[in-house]
């Protein structure tokens, strides 16, 4: 099986294979080249990024009406921006995440607006559709569309994906785009904009539900009530809560974490949020924050420290904003949401953080299009991607609103990056998935089904080089299935006494 390692370093930038097939030999060695004209010779810096809003000319034709949305969680500042999608005779929905495509897809062609479905996994062409959902990476900036909507669009700033929200910002040719997040990017998109020739328009949303902070933190597991969500980053430790819970017999869990299969997490939140369901209690990793209408009373944190991959670090206030937000769904059964901890050092920061505004955005993540790293290239051959992206990267020039995005996190492993044919067989033995036993075996097969859906992914965009998409998608299928087994029988979970069902 595929290492997490090799998996890591074979996501090759979405913007790039979305742009061309990179699986050609790209070559570097100088940063720019001369062209002859009728005005003498003109010398052009293919590591200038100073004016990347000239990377899209289809946008740059129109003056774009731009519909800022931007409050706190559980606002219906998205809720405003997708009924205009609704209305709208074309549009496109680009969120961060799977589910929220999923989602919007879903509530478009249920509205009788025939709606396609357009993620890194898969694709739902509906006949007749004039709308897309899709993940921010799978953007078209060719297509004109009458409106178009960009969710989260805070995630501007972020290391690994913010080029693809600074991608779809500038490039979307729509009429109207609306931008929907946190106050916080309100001052960096107005500065980016401000080349573009954009109308710009900014409406403030206040939340819709009250979200109180806790004065004591939770005093005792007795305490646990129906609707409670217990926040915690690490597998082991959701495991761990689950079971101490569900020991005390009066309550079953539901969980929800980032490595769970997005269609796991639904079904996950599904029982939790039935209310004929026994499992009326959640927890969860920070994978809640986003993609998920969770019928939430109360949000406790188990603790205020997550591994972000790189070290133990505190959450910061827009983490911990975005999942206490969580809590006190508008039109649910919980009217108000409550916020607490399991450790009362931990209430000081709690009450800070949600009495205070998101720190301001300074910069937006960027990221060369393929056109750009082509030119750079042509000077020389038999140079690899990576070494393509290093150095590109090492010489770039770009203004301060924008940083590099991290370049690890596109760099095509070897394998993958070789114009050759890669079976399913190689990485994978189909017919060997089995229902987990322990919680080893689960993580396991947590790893199998993201190798899984990498190749799916890889063999939308190289379908040449990945041939057995039909097959992955099937083993990801069952692998899904099989890690449900595990948590709906095996995982911790215990029949409830008749006597204390009758209690709650």
């Amino acid at each position: 099986m595929v290492s997490l390692l090799l998996l890591r370093r074979s996501i090759v930038s979405r913007t790039l294979l979305s742009d061309a097939n990179v699986g050609a030999s790209i070559c570097i060695y100088t940063t720019s080249r001369q062209f002859s004209s009728s005005t003498g010779t003109v010398k052009i810096d293919f590591t200038d990024l100073t004016r990347p809003h000239t990377w899209y000319p289809a946008a740059r034709r129109k003056k774009r009406n731009v519909i800022l949305h931007v409050g706190p969680t559980n606002s219906g500042k998205t809720y405003s921006a997708l009924k205009r999608l609704e209305q709208s005779s074309s549009g496109v929905y680009c969120g961060p995440l799977r589910l929220l495509a999923w989602e919007v897809a879903k509530r478009l062609n249920k509205a009788n607006v025939p709606c396609d479905l357009i993620t890194g996994q898969e694709k739902e062409i509906i006949e007749g559709a004039r709308h897309k959902a899709v993940t921010v990476e799978m953007a078209d900036v060719s297509h004109n569309y009458d409106c178009a909507v960009i969710d989260e669009i805070q995630m501007i700033g972020c290391r690994s994906r913010g080029f693809s929200f600074t991608r779809a910002l500038l490039g979307i040719p729509a009429d109207e785009l609306h931008l929907c997040g946190d106050a916080a990017a309100v001052q960096l998109i107005q500065e980016i904009l401000s080349v573009t020739g954009d109308n710009i328009e900014v409406q403030y949303y206040d939340r819709l539900s009250p979200l109180v902070p806790s004065k004591t933190c939770l005093r005792s597991f007795s305490d646990i009530r129906t609707g409670d969500c217990l926040v915690t980053f690490s597998r082991r430790n959701i495991y761990k809560l689950k079971k101490r819970i569900e020991d005390d017999g009066r309550h079953l869990c539901s969980v929800v974490y980032g490595s769970l299969p997005p269609e796991t997490r639904t079904r996950q939140a599904t029982m939790f949020n039935d209310e004929s369901s026994e499992f009326d209690v959640l927890v969860a990793s920070d994978a809640i924050g986003m993609g998920l209408n969770l019928n939430i009373s109360r949000i406790i944190f188990s603790e205020m420290e997550k591994f972000d991959g790189l070290e133990m670090r505190p959450l910061s206030v827009p983490e911990i904003k975005q999942i206490a937000g969580r809590a006190g769904r508008y039109g649910s059964k919980f009217p108000v949401g409550e916020v607490t901890c399991l450790d009362k050092k931990d209430l000081p920061l709690i009450h800070s953080s949600l009495n205070c505004p998101s720190p301001v955005l300074e910069s937006a993540g960027l990221f060369p299009t393929f056109d750009l790293l082509y030119m750079y290239s042509r000077s020389h051959i038999n140079v690899g991607l990576c070494q393509i992206l290093e150095e590109f990267v090492e010489n770039a020039k770009i203004s301060e609103n924008y940083f590099i995005a991290n370049c690890e996190e596109m760099l095509f492993a070897h394998t993958y990056a070789k114009n050759r044919i890669v079976r399913l067989k190689e990485i994978f033995t189909p017919g060997t998935l089995k229902v987990p036993k322990t919680q080893a075996e689960l993580k396991e097969l947590e790893s199998i089904h993201k190798v899984l859906e990498l190749y799916v992914w890889l063999s939308f965009r190289l379908d040449d080089s990945f041939p057995d998409r039909d097959l992955a998608a099937s083993q990801k299928s069952i692998c899904g299935m099989l890690i449900e087994d595990f948590l709906e029988r095996l995982g911790f979970q215990k029949p409830i006494p008749k006597r204390l069902k009758q209690i709650r």
